[in-house]
């Protein structure tokens, strides 16, 4: 779903509401359900951040292009959130392991200057 969208900022609910062509409501609904977190600011107004717009987009798009509803959305979220969670904890392992790789092959890595003992045959 294509935004005409400002780049890097915070946008007040009335503003997100006009993008998206939804309701003001609908908004404050996503939020209680708990499938927006916007911030507020000191006098209590919700602040959209580009990362909620990203997400508001993504739960527009199962709502209206897939008729999935609220209980629904919340779970793809809950599920697309482990698995972002289970893809860093992979990531974290992979550079682990790489690490001990690296590490071990240059600690078997013959030293320049040195000449590799031969032995001939066994004693």
């Amino acid at each position: 779903m294509a935004t005409k969208r400002k780049s890097k900022g915070a946008y007040m609910i009335s503003a997100v509401a006009e993008m998206y062509e939804i309701h003001p409501q609908t908004l404050r609904l996503y939020e209680r359900e708990g499938l927006l977190r916007p911030s507020r600011s000191d006098g209590n107004t919700r602040l959209y951040t580009d990362e909620d717009l990203e997400r508001l987009e993504f739960i527009l798009s199962l709502a209206r292009d897939m008729g999935v509803n609220m209980a629904g959305i919340a779970i793809v979220l809950q599920m697309r959130e482990r698995m972002e969670e289970m893809n860093r904890q992979m990531q974290g392992f992979v550079d682990y392991v790489r690490t001990e790789m690296l590490t071990r092959i240059q600690e078997q890595a013959p030293q320049p200057g040195l000449v590799p003992f031969k032995r001939k045959g066994r004693v």
